[in-house]
This record gives C-alpha cells, sequence and structure tokens, in this order.
C-alpha cells in the first residue's frame, strides 16, 4: 500500500483540520483496495464558536452518499460531539431512533445524514479516526483461522472484535470493550468481516497507521504466496456468445422487473475464475463483506449450458432464502434478479439499473473474486453465515439509501445505437437520449467519435457503416459493454451535390444510394437478431423531406431516402411480429448541422430574396428547426407515448407547404 502523503500538498490544507480532514480522507479513497463507492468513513473532532458564542465541541463525520475519492468539505456533518457520546451510554437504540437522534444532533440542518457510525466516531477520544474496509485485512478475516491469525498479525496494539452489525449495537460493543482500555497504547481496532479503524491526534499518524497494518496484511498475503495462485486464463469470443449475452440480459430484465445493462468482463482475472473447476462452489459460499452484500446480493449467479434455467434457479434460490430470513413476514422481498454473475469458462457479468450501478457491481465483484481464491490458500473461504448476510442487505438503514436514489429517466436500463452520431440530428439524439438515462453506442466515421461525448454512458466507435464487418463489430463491441441493444437510430447520410439527372456520373449515384439507402440496410441487418432480444425495441430512421417533397437537383439522394423510407415501411410490417417498431423522420432546413455553413446559409438565402433569418423561418410556423427537435422527435418515437405506433412517417420542418 502506497503511501501517498505529500508533505507540500498537505501544507495547503492546513488552515482547518476539517481541510485536512479532506485531504487524508482522498488519500485514502485513492486506494480502491481499502474502499470501495462510498465503503469506510472518516471523521475528526474540534471546536467551533456557535451563534451565542458559546464553544462548542464538534464531530464532523463523513456524511451518507459521500465518496472518499471524492469528498469535500460539505460531505461532513457537524455533529454536537457531547451528545453523541452520551447516546452510547443507552443499553439499546433502534436503527430508526438512532438515526431519529443524529438527525438532532446536527448543528447544520442542511448537512447530510451522519454516517451510521457516527457514535462509534465519537467515542473513540482521538481527534481523527479513519475507517476502511481493506481487502486485504477482511479476506483474511473470511478464513478458518482468521481471527487468531490477524490477532497474531496486527499486535496488541489492534483490538479484534467479532462481527456484529453496524450502527448502535457496534458502536455499544466497542464503548464496552475499550471503557477500561489505555487508548494510547490502540493503534486501532479491527472488526471481523467488516473493516478497520486506527486513531490518532494528528492526520497524517492515522493515514500512516491505517497504511502500516494493512501493509502487514497484504505482506502476509505475499509470504503465502496468494497472489501468485490467482487463476488467470484468456478467452476468445464467438459470434454466438454475443446474442447470448443479449439474451441473458433480457432474462435479468425480466426478473428485475425493470429494464437492465449487462457488462460482460472476460480480463484475465475473470475468465481464470470462471474456468476454476469448483467455481460453483467458491464463489457462492458468500461477499468479501456483508456491506457489498447492498450492491451484489450474497452471491452471484452462475451461468453454464442453459442461462434462462440457471437464472430461473438462482430465482427460485433467492426467493427460498427471503422466505427462510423473513420470519416475522414483515419485509418485502427485492427482486430475485442476479447483480452479478459467473459465466463458466468466458467470465463474469454484471449488472444494474444504470451504467453507474452496473460498474459498481463489477468493481465490487472483481476485489470479491480476488478475495475469495486468497482465502482458498489460507484454508478456505469463509464467509458469514447467510443471517448475518441476511441482516445487512435488507437493513433498514441501507435500503432507505436505495429507496432514495434518484428516480430515473425513461431509458434508464435501455441501449441505443446511433449512427452518424459525430454531429447533427447524429449528436443531438445522443444527447436527448442520455438526458433520459439511456447507455449509447455512437458510431461515426469522423475519428474523434471515441472521445466526442464526455460520458461513461456513451461507448463512441469510428465505423464505415458502408461496411457489414464493421457494422457487426461495432454492435457486438457495444453489447460486451452495455448487454442488449434497444433502439436504432439509423440517421449517417449525407447530402451530395446538387446534380441534375442528365449530368449525373455512376460514382456519384452510387455512393449516395451506399450510404443513404444500403448502409441502412446493413444497419438493420445485423440489429435485428439483437433488437429481437431487446427491451421495447424500436428503430428510427432519419429520412427527408424530399420523399414527400422531392426537388430538382436532388435525384441521387431524394431516391435513396424514397428506399429508405420504403424499406422501413416493409420493415415495420416484417418485424411487427416480433414486438419491433420501426417509424421514419423527416426532417427539413434543420440549419445548425455542418453542411449549413454561415456562406452557404448566405447564399440560399439572397437567391430567394431572403434575409438569413428569413430563410431559416421559411416554413408554416415560422420557425427554427434545429437538430434537437429532430432529436426529441426521435425519442418521443422510441418511447412511451408512441408505445402502439410503427409504419409512421413524421415530418420535422415546422410545416412545409409542399408536403402538406
Amino acid at each position: 500500500m502506497q503511501n501517498r502523503w505529500n508533505i507540500e500538498e498537505a501544507s495547503t490544507y492546513q488552515h482547518s483540520l476539517l481541510a485536512l480532514r479532506v485531504y487524508s480522507s482522498r488519500l485514502l479513497g485513492a486506494e480502491p483496495a481499502l474502499v470501495l463507492h462510498g465503503g469506510g468513513n472518516t471523521s475528526v473532532k474540534t471546536e467551533v464558536v456557535n451563534i451565542l458564542g458559546d464553544l462548542e465541541e464538534v464531530l464532523y463525520v463523513k456524511g451518507s452518499g459521500w465518496d472518499l475519492r471524492t469528498i469535500e468539505a460539505a460531505g461532513y456533518a457537524p455533529t454536537r460531539l457531547a451528545y453523541l457520546r452520551r447516546l452510547v451510554t443507552l443499553e439499546s437504540l433502534s436503527d430508526r431512533e438512532m438515526m431519529r437522534q443524529l438527525r438532532l444532533a446536527l448543528l447544520d440542518p442542511a448537512a447530510p445524514t451522519p454516517s451510521v457510525e457516527a457514535i462509534l466516531h465519537a467515542i473513540i477520544p482521538l481527534r481523527f479516526v479513519d475507517h476502511t474496509h481493506s481487502d486485504a485485512l477482511v479476506a483474511i478475516s473470511n478464513t478458518a483461522d482468521g481471527e487468531s491469525t490477524l490477532k497474531t498479525l496486527l499486535g496488541e496494539q489492534v483490538l479484534v472484535l467479532p462481527y456484529i452489525m453496524p450502527g448502535f449495537v457496534l458502536a455499544r460493543q466497542v464503548y464496552l470493550a475499550t471503557r477500561d482500555r489505555d487508548w494510547s497504547a490502540l493503534k486501532g481496532i479491527f472488526l471481523m468481516h467488516h473493516g478497520l479503524f486506527t486513531f490518532a491526534d494528528e492526520a497524517r499518524d492515522s493515514y500512516e497507521q491505517m497504511l502500516a497494518l494493512v501493509n502487514r496484511a497484504e505482506q502476509f498475503l505475499q509470504a503465502r504466496a496468494c497472489h501468485e495462485h490467482l487463476a488467470l486464463g484468456s478467452y476468445q469470443p464467438a459470434g454466438g456468445d454475443y446474442l447470448e449475452l443479449a439474451g441473458i440480459r433480457r432474462e435479468i430484465s425480466t426478473l428485475a422487473g425493470r429494464p437492465m445493462l449487462a457488462a460482460w468482463h472476460r480480463d484475465a482475472e475473470a475468465v481464470g475464475f470462471a474456468a476454476l473447476p469448483q467455481v460453483a462452489d467458491i464463489a457462492r459460499r458468500g461477499p468479501l463483506t456483508p456491506d457489498h452484500s447492498i450492491h451484489t446480493k450474497i452471491i452471484p449467479a452462475l451461468i453454464e449450458t442453459d442461462a434462462r434455467a440457471d437464472l430461473a434457479a438462482y430465482a427460485a434460490h433467492y426467493r427460498d432464502y427471503f422466505d427462510r430470513f423473513n420470519k416475522k413476514g414483515e419485509l418485502s422481498c427485492l427482486d430475485p434478479a442476479p447483480r452479478f454473475a459467473v459465466w463458466r469458462n468466458k467470465g463474469m457479468l454484471s449488472f444494474g439499473q444504470n451504467r453507474q450501478r452496473c460498474q459498481v457491481v463489477a468493481d465490487i465483484s472483481a476485489h470479491t473474486i480476488r478475495a475469495i481464491q486468497w482465502g482458498e490458500v489460507l484454508g478456505g473461504w469463509q464467509p458469514l453465515p447467510e443471517a448475518d448476510l441476511f441482516a445487512v442487505e435488507y437493513w433498514e438503514l441501507e435500503q432507505a439509501k436505495l429507496g432514495k436514489a434518484a428516480a430515473g429517466g425513461e431509458f434508464d436500463g435501455r441501449v441505443v445505437l446511433v449512427s452518424g452520431a459525430a454531429s447533427g440530428i447524429g449528436a443531438a439524439c445522443v444527447t436527448a437520449f442520455l438526458a433520459q438515462g439511456a447507455c449509447v453506442l455512437a458510431l461515426d466515421i469522423q475519428p474523434g467519435i471515441e472521445t466526442r461525448f464526455d460520458s461513461e454512458r456513451v461507448l463512441g466507435l469510428c465505423c464505415d457503416v458502408t461496411s457489414a464487418t464493421a457494422i457487426q463489430a461495432a454492435i457486438e463491441q457495444g453489447i460486451a459493454r452495455f448487454g442488449g441493444l434497444d433502439v436504432v437510430i439509423s440517421n449517417a447520410g449525407s447530402f451530395p451535390p446538387s446534380c441534375r439527372l442528365a449530368d449525373m456520373s455512376d460514382e456519384l449515384w452510387e455512393s449516395s444510394q451506399a450510404l443513404n439507402l444500403n448502409a441502412h440496410m446493413k444497419l438493420l441487418r445485423a440489429a435485428l437478431p439483437f433488437l429481437a432480444l431487446g427491451i421495447e425495441p424500436s428503430v428510427i430512421f432519419v429520412a427527408s423531406k424530399n420523399v414527400p417533397a422531392p426537388g430538382p437537383g436532388a435525384g441521387a439522394y431524394a431516391a435513396a431516402k424514397a428506399g429508405l423510407t420504403q424499406l422501413a415501411r416493409v420493415a415495420a410490417l416484417e418485424l411487427g411480429e416480433q414486438g419491433i417498431r420501426v417509424n421514419v423522420l423527416h426532417p427539413n432546413a434543420v440549419f445548425d448541422t455542418a453542411i449549413w455553413t454561415p456562406q452557404t446559409l448566405a447564399q440560399r438565402a439572397a437567391h430567394y430574396g431572403m434575409t438569413v433569418m428569413q430563410y431559416k423561418t421559411s416554413n408554416v410556423l415560422k420557425v427554427e428547426v434545429f437538430a434537437s427537435d429532430v432529436a426529441h422527435a426521435a425519442r418521443s418515437l422510441a418511447g412511451a407515448a408512441f408505445a402502439k405506433t410503427t409504419g409512421a412517417q413524421i415530418a420535422v420542418d415546422g410545416g412545409n407547404d409542399r408536403v402538406i
């Protein structure tokens, strides 16, 4: 574990204890092997002058929902230290009442809710307190001799306590175990199957104590050659794997009762673990720490030869697990869909209702499969019993956190492909679908498409959509990243130079047909097997006003777009029984696109004896038409508002008198 403390950098945070707390917390958060996605918490004790002029002792403790990697001063909840210390003297306190008391202890009602471990932080008499879920330490604790090993490894200066639920009962346990202890003789407290606390009056001392103790565990693992026993493997996907993955994602979505994403991880560790002969046993004994079960459930699914049957078996097992521990009948069963899976010999899968949740699960499962193998080397992976894991998974405080998660957009968990995505209507479509939660596979022949959109929910790929091979490869990359395909916005095209039919060259004609017609057919053909497994699948072709109202000199373009419209009509007829809707948009005079330069606009306006603004608004409604207007129409067509519409052609042109 690298010591990241930088004296010069730290000096810029010396103006306040809270600022220093932020600095050292971020150092801890920068280590994924210490904390993952909101795990761990930190605090600092100080004094402030309140509005009455009185000096008051305050505990700044990490607020719920903040991540140590990126935490700021606003992420710390200021609480009355003396009040929290008195709470621990109570013999009992329900979780609900504890959270009420933590809110009452706040000095600032607008501050985030204090961590459930705030009372524990309060009773530790040292100024700075750090708490992490070290992979190495927790992995060792999940073995048959874990407790005795850790006591020997960490020494008498670290108090090792048995597992107990976080919150008041944990604070009370530590309070009773330490009230007669000399805190100056302690460097840390380790809670079995949970994590490590270190503390000191100086931020650097507490931070470095944390690293020193974690390094002992990591050195122990190295001495036992645990890292050398990690299974590594490789797998070259077959074409059918992507279709199978899309089917898995659909089954997961059905079990979850909402659209879900699926990501395929086939790095060396993921494939190696999935190929272990004993993986069915060791993968399903339990998680690295109970806290992870909130995100991942307690075990993964195992997918072997029949994914549908395997997932149905997992769901039945999960419902049985719930029934066994819901003894009072007061709880409601969560959806029975797994959040990650071992795909036998092929790698690992992670599932989530959005890309962020999918990534959280992926990160946790990657750390878990590594720790499981360490545990096996150390005598056998033995996490907590199911009853303890169930108590955390269905803990009302954690369920409340999930319940407060921001409501997603209409396309949360759904996957959209947009061709011609680098600019104009295509780029606007990407933005519009992103705004409603979608993940987007953005294709364009322009090289900058890979970084065009600053979002982890966009996979930008340079792709020549006139090439069937390139399209297939791009779609497969999208399936591996997101798990499936639900919406296709077939938009790529270009307006060739004006040319009357008498002067038309074969090259001009054929190049227009290749991009403006043939490429759309190739994209549709490649997407269809995945759309058939998609969620409320929809295809939207971007055609043109030139279909109902062609103009002279646009023969190559108008004919291709007319052919595209006929293709869409046939597709609507053929694909309806599979639930795939196919509709067409006919934009016109969309001037915020690359082909309309200021010079071109000025020339066209002058040709008609108009100002540029008059030319832009020369439609029935006298309005400008923007790329975003077309994008919003595309999004609406793909959504619930048009769930029972297929084969339609809709103009987005402000009203064109020739079309009307």
